[in-house]
């Protein structure tokens, strides 16, 4: 045999010893990763500074700052903690509210506002790379959250207000010193730390046998149920409303109220009676009259105490004047809304009123967002001066001025209750004529707003008309001309009585309807009367509706007070 021959040979049998060697590594390889899992190590994939993590995930944001210096993105605030959190550019201010908290900071000014008097909070807003970040303690202090610090990785972990986590401790096994937490549910993805036995971890979920679990230091990942000793939840004390004494007094009690409608003059209260069955009195006094925020005041003092002598409250009624383009300079920053707001408080606590009524009309629908703020922000010193607090709203509509901009879905959630103006379906200046307020639309209108919006029946007041309107259809060169005009519930029974008219009973309405001429004008009227309120009582009892108000006191008729009256 050749010598070259020899030489190919011995490579070929070295050849196949490596390869033998190599297979026999990697047989070894492949079974200590069956036995033991992939050894390979990786880094968190967040690499922010400081990363906010909210119930074992981390999020898009970063916080500044650490320990009492520790601040939060605006942002962030609003997409995870509350998205009614406002920010008005204009004066580089924050304002977070709750329904017995409002807080303001500024950028522009040392201190803050708590409940419309000076905040003793430390620290103020601060803007970092064109993002506006917000103290930490104020934060907490507003929402009831918890927060968690690790110091060496950064990681920020917070909790919010009612969230809870089980707690629990690594566990070691036969395998080793430490326990792998993985990337993933699976043996075979890589190890994100190795945890030591007794470390604690925060159980968020589970998926595929596995354990979701977070570490103090942030780190998140993968291990199993076997590892793990549970030992316990942590819970973050839930932001209990603690009612006030009124707000307890009316709970589970059934409103029945009367607006008295104001305009020059308040009424001889000698002469209004007893009004049988009615608990609340809302008398139009106040109206906010220049965009700076003035309030025009009617109220008597005389009438407070007429009805509070018969057992009844009285909730004042703050209107916007009906104005557009004075509502819409009057709320357009917080600075205007408290000035309108500490007034009608010192108003309510001068005249000893026991709840405040909002009926804002004719607003902007851009300016309905500055609607839904100023209720936010007055509800908290409502409350704390023991002031009920209501608001009244149209049934929805596609009306941009008068139904659009009312965002009643938060309305309901702010407010203790809210007024369902459910008349004028035909309108004074409508094109046809037709039932103010018709049962079936008045049933439509209430259940919109408890399915569309998620406003509770225990919330809504059914407003009621006392009036009714004459209509009169006359054809003039070829068309037909209709106008209207209201009138009261006595008023048109002296009709009645006049002409002698028979009403007729409509089954759909469920009212009585009459018509009659007058010099070749056809006149209609749908009557408001006990067989129409008796309609409304029942479907208010059937909704279990918070309540009934009427509009307005006025219009009433004796018997009108017999019916209402048996709404309990």
């Amino acid at each position: 045999m050749s010598r070259v021959k020899r030489k190919q040979g011995q490579k070929r049998r070295g050849f196949k010893k490596t390869i033998g060697l190599l297979l026999v590594v990697a047989g070894a390889g492949i079974t200590a990763v069956l036995l033991w899992g992939n050894p390979l190590h990786e880094k968190p994939q967040w690499q922010s500074d400081k990363p906010i993590f909210i119930q074992g995930k981390v999020t898009d944001y970063s916080a500044e700052g650490t320990g009492e210096d520790l601040m939060l993105p605006l942002s962030f605030i609003e997409e995870y903690v509350d998205d009614a959190v406002r920010y008005e550019a204009k004066t580089q201010s924050v304002i977070m509210a709750t329904r017995e908290q409002v807080l303001y900071l500024s950028e522009n000014k040392e201190n803050g506002e708590l409940n419309g008097e000076a905040y003793a909070g430390e620290k103020t807003l601060a803007e970092i790379n064109n993002e506006v970040y917000v103290p930490y303690e104020s934060i907490e202090h507003i929402y009831g959250t918890e927060v968690q610090e690790d110091t060496k990785t950064g990681a920020v972990m917070l909790m919010r207000a009612g969230e809870s986590v089980t707690h629990g401790k690594v566990k070691l096994d036969d395998r080793g010193s430490s326990v792998a937490l993985r990337s993933r549910p699976s043996n075979y993805s890589p190890i994100v730390k190795d945890m030591a036995e007794g470390e604690t971890v925060r159980l968020w979920g589970q998926e595929n046998g596995w354990y979701y679990i977070q570490l103090d230091n942030g780190y998140t990942g993968y291990i199993q149920p076997a590892n793990v000793i549970l030992n316990g939840t942590l819970k973050v004390k839930a932001q209990a409303e603690n009612l006030s004494a009124s707000e307890k007094e009316w709970k589970g009690r059934a409103v029945n109220l009367a607006w008295e409608a104001v305009y020059s003059r308040n009424p001889d209260t000698s002469s209004m009676g007893t009004l049988p069955g009615v608990n609340v009195v809302s008398p139009t006094w106040f109206s906010i009259v220049s965009e700076e925020g003035t309030i025009e005041d009617k109220a008597d003092p005389g009438y407070v105490q007429w009805a509070h002598g018969r057992g009844m409250e009285v909730w004042g009624l703050l209107s916007n004047s009906f104005d557009p383009d004075l509502t819409s300079g009057a709320l357009s920053t917080y600075e205007r809304r408290m000035q309108i707001i500490r007034k009608i408080i010192t108003l309510s606590k001068q005249y000893n009123l026991d709840g405040i009524n909002i009926d804002f009309e004719n607003v902007y629908t851009e300016d309905g967002a500055n609607v839904t703020q100023f209720m936010r922000e007055l509800k908290p010193l409502a409350r704390a001066n023991d002031l009920i607090l209501s608001i009244d709203v149209t049934p929805k509509s596609d009306s941009e001025m008068w139904s659009v901009f009312l965002d009643r879905a938060s309305l309901g959630g702010i407010t203790d209750y809210m007024m369902v103006m459910a008349y004028d379906e035909h309108w004074a200046s409508s094109p046809e004529a037709g039932s103010v307020a018709s049962l079936p639309w008045t049933e439509s209108s209430v259940k919109r707003i408890m399915d569309e919006d998620g406003v509770p029946p225990e919330k809504l007041v059914l407003g009621i008309p006392l009036y009714t309107r004459v209509w009169s259809e006359e054809e003039k060169n070829g068309e037909m001309k209709v106008s209207s005009k209201a009138i009261g519930m006595e008023s048109a029974a002296d009709i009645l009585k006049e002409r002698k008219l028979k009403p007729k009973f409509l089954e759909q309405e469920k009212q009585n309807y009459v018509e009659y001429e007058v010099n070749g004008v056809l006149n209609k009227i749908w009557l408001e009367d006990g067989a129409s309120l008796k309609a409304r009582v029942k479907l208010a009892q059937s909704l279990q509706l918070g309540g009934i108000g009427v509009w307005n006191r006025s219009f009433a008729s004796d018997e009108a007070w017999d019916v209402l009256k048996t709404f309990k």
